[in-house]
């Protein structure tokens, strides 16, 4: 899914948010990083009993939801150009931070800011900064 959002651009990604991304790319996000269904929805901002009834029907999220896990698979991405392994670009992406919080970077992607602070760290990361 990551990748295949990547060939796409800027334009399209945003004809792509509005129209709603299919549920089972957040299932696939929740797996690969190891997420509760609390933890997705919350990452998602939609409720539980939503949640549950878009899996069922295997339905399209809303805009909101979509530009965050939009926001989620540009940063996985960005990681995984940092750390030039998937594997451990997924595993710094669901460990706590301390630079964050303790709040993993994934569940800081919540947020426009938060994920300009994953950004931060992971630019720092590349070029050898301080966090």
């Amino acid at each position: 899914m990551a990748h295949q959002l990547s060939k796409l651009g800027e334009t399209e990604r945003v004809y792509k948010i509005k129209a709603g991304f299919q549920v089972n790319w957040a299932e696939a996000t929740k797996v690969a990083f190891n997420l509760t269904t609390p933890g997705m929805v919350s990452l998602l901002n939609v409720s539980p009993s939503t949640y549950a009834r878009l899996r069922s029907g295997n339905k399209q999220l809303d805009a909101v939801a979509s530009e965050r896990l939009d926001r989620v698979v540009g940063l996985a991405l960005l990681a995984e150009n940092v750390f030039e392994d998937k594997t451990a670009a997924t595993q710094w992406m669901s460990t706590p931070n301390a630079a964050l919080g303790g709040v993993s970077p994934i569940m800081h992607c919540d947020t426009e800011i938060g994920a300009r602070q994953v950004r931060r760290i992971l630019n720092a990361l590349e070029w050898g900064g301080v966090v």
